[in-house]
């Protein structure tokens, strides 16, 4: 493939997979990369492991804040997330954000709701054994990170799929399966409101859930604004959500491809250490979210190209996870591969993901739990992935296996 071949802006691409080979050509021979924009000023691509790490880290050359992290530019009558969206933000912004959100996260709440998940595994994994076949994104890798968010969110569990078809339809609004942005804009809205809703009756009504500690933390006489809470519900929603069931998605896809893995993974399912090591692979060969803008914000140089104040960037998490100068032999999936400097929580900083230990924790639950029980799962179809350059989405994946019995007595 040459340079003029490449089209980072046609999600088919990405649909197909032809994006691993463009990137490897940038890699190799213009790892700063300009692209020209039919609906924008044009962006900067960066693709090695190296200089996304240093982009991430330096957020007063590389703004989150100035125009989102989103490759769109913001347009007048927009949803603007900036600076009062987690992701959207800088410091000292940024900062206090953070600080105050970390209180739903402790130890302790993540610890409180893994015990829980492990208890709602069982129960995914009863409503297919007996049936010996099921789609196993919607029925298996959806479930746990949507009744995870649930829990933190102190959404009802029957409310859980409006979650799903909420955070679907933001992020899928270049896949005619999920709608466009009319409808993205209209599933933010939604979203917004139902969170709005939830906090007003935590208020009322406090309860042991993230809602509950978010609207109370306070650090230095400070607290969220509404805004800012609802924002994060908004975040919460789609960033706990689809980027584990991705890489649930994307892992089990990757299993079935390579038989010996999927033999080594079945043997040492019950294995913590080995697990753990086997998930940051998944990670890194899925890379859920394949990119992230940022704004420079002054002259500056990245590998001797010249930047200019203002310019568009955006940092291909998707590329730097198979840079051949950070991983040997990247190509290769190899679930006890270490060390393993993945990228796909960010890359350090202060934009590491505010989720990454309970990400882990639910990978290691339903990959321990479906294995276990639904040992020779196989594929019936091929994966069907989302058309997207942005979230390397999985949407349906069917399997088969021998049918089983229940852990526990339908009620």
């Amino acid at each position: 493939m040459k340079i003029e071949d490449i089209d980072l802006l046609d999600p088919d691409r990405f649909l197909v997979g032809e994006h691993h080979e463009m990137f490897r050509v940038l890699r190799e021979e213009d790892p700063v990369h300009w692209t020209d924009e039919p609906d924008g000023p044009g962006f900067w691509s960066i693709t090695k492991h190296a200089d996304l790490r240093e982009i991430n880290r330096d957020v007063e050359r590389f703004s989150s804040e100035a125009e989102g992290t989103q490759r769109f530019d913001m347009s007048e009558g927009d949803f603007d997330t900036r600076g009062q969206m987690l992701i959207d933000s800088d410091p000292p912004t940024h900062t206090r954000y953070r600080r105050l959100v970390n209180k739903g996260f402790t130890p302790r709440m993540i610890g409180l709701l893994t015990d829980h998940l492990e208890y709602r595994a069982e129960l995914i994994v009863d409503e297919v054994i007996e049936k010996g076949e099921c789609d196993f994104v919607t029925d298996l890798a959806a479930e746990l990170p949507l009744q995870a968010i649930a829990e933190l969110m102190g959404v009802p569990q029957e409310d859980r799929h409006l979650i799903f078809d909420w955070s679907n339809t933001l992020i899928g609004s270049t896949d005619p399966e999920y709608g466009d942005e009319e409808a993205a804009a209209e599933a933010a809205t939604e979203l917004y409101a139902y969170s709005n809703q939830l906090a007003a009756q935590r208020r009322q009504n406090p309860k042991d859930d993230i809602v509950t500690v978010l609207i109370n933390a306070e650090i230095e006489g400070e607290k969220l604004s509404e805004f800012e809470f609802d924002m994060f519900m908004l975040l919460l929603s789609v960033a706990g959500n689809e980027t584990t069931r991705t890489a649930t998605s994307r892992g089990m896809d990757a299993l079935f491809s390579h038989p010996d893995q999927l033999e080594d993974f079945i043997a040492n399912v019950d294995d913590h250490d080995y697990m753990m090591t086997a998930m940051d692979e998944i990670l890194r060969w899925s890379t859920p979210v394949m990119h992230f803008r940022r704004t420079a914000t002054e002259d500056t140089e990245i590998r001797g190209t010249k930047i200019s104040k203002g310019d568009k960037i955006l940092i291909w998490h998707v590329s730097a996870n198979m840079d051949e100068e950070q991983f040997e032999d990247p190509f290769r999936f190899d679930l006890r591969r270490t060390p393993n400097d993945h990228i796909s929580f960010g890359g350090g900083g202060a934009h590491y993901c505010l989720g990454a230990n309970l990400a882990k924790a639910e990978l290691e639950i339903i990959y321990r739990e479906t294995m276990s029980r639904l040992g020779d799962m196989h594929p019936t179809g091929p994966a069907q992935f989302l058309r997207s350059n942005f979230i390397a989405g999985v949407k349906h994946l069917p399997v088969a296996f021998t049918p089983g019995e229940r852990k526990h007595p339908e009620t």
